[in-house]
């Protein structure tokens, strides 16, 4: 799967969907102009590569956090809060973050000058979003969601 595949699945099956799961383009484009907007730190319209790889590592961070609770509470036998030695020593520690904007800039970085504008992003991002509306009626059901690959929320 494409980076912005991936990324376009990500914003998707977080975005706020209809009662049966669906997702309208109206609503993928707000959420995406958000999510632009969160990325560019510098408030600059631009993504840079730096930018781009502190959101990677801060989604990185953030679901090796919800791993590392699933699974401390999975080693937690005796679910008293605490690790013994025995129960940590079967505690495996996720492979350290990684953050590489080359994809990201390579894939959406349409004009080359190594950022990513607004208009950059939305058009890779609707590209997307298209392909996964097989049934092109401008929004995304759960059903063509989780035939992409995501999980609706």
């Amino acid at each position: 799967m494409r980076w912005t595949l991936g990324m376009t699945l990500l914003l998707l099956a977080g975005t706020a969907t209809g009662q049966d799961g669906s997702i309208s383009r109206a609503r993928f484009i707000a959420d995406m102009d958000a999510q632009f907007r969160a990325m560019d730190s510098d408030r600059n319209g631009q993504l840079s590569a730096a930018e781009i790889e502190s959101s990677q590592r801060a989604q990185a961070s953030t679901e090796a956090s919800k791993r590392n609770r699933t699974l401390f509470a999975l080693l937690d036998t005796d679910k008293d809060g605490k690790l013994t030695a025995e129960e940590f020593d079967r505690f495996n520690n996720p492979p350290p973050n990684t953050a590489n904007a080359g994809p990201v800039l390579a894939r959406m970085d349409s004009n080359k000058d190594r950022r990513v504008s607004p208009v950059e992003h939305r058009a890779a991002m609707l590209v997307n979003f298209d392909r996964l509306d097989t049934d092109h009626n401008g929004v995304v059901s759960a059903a063509e969601l989780k035939a992409g690959g995501a999980t609706p929320h």
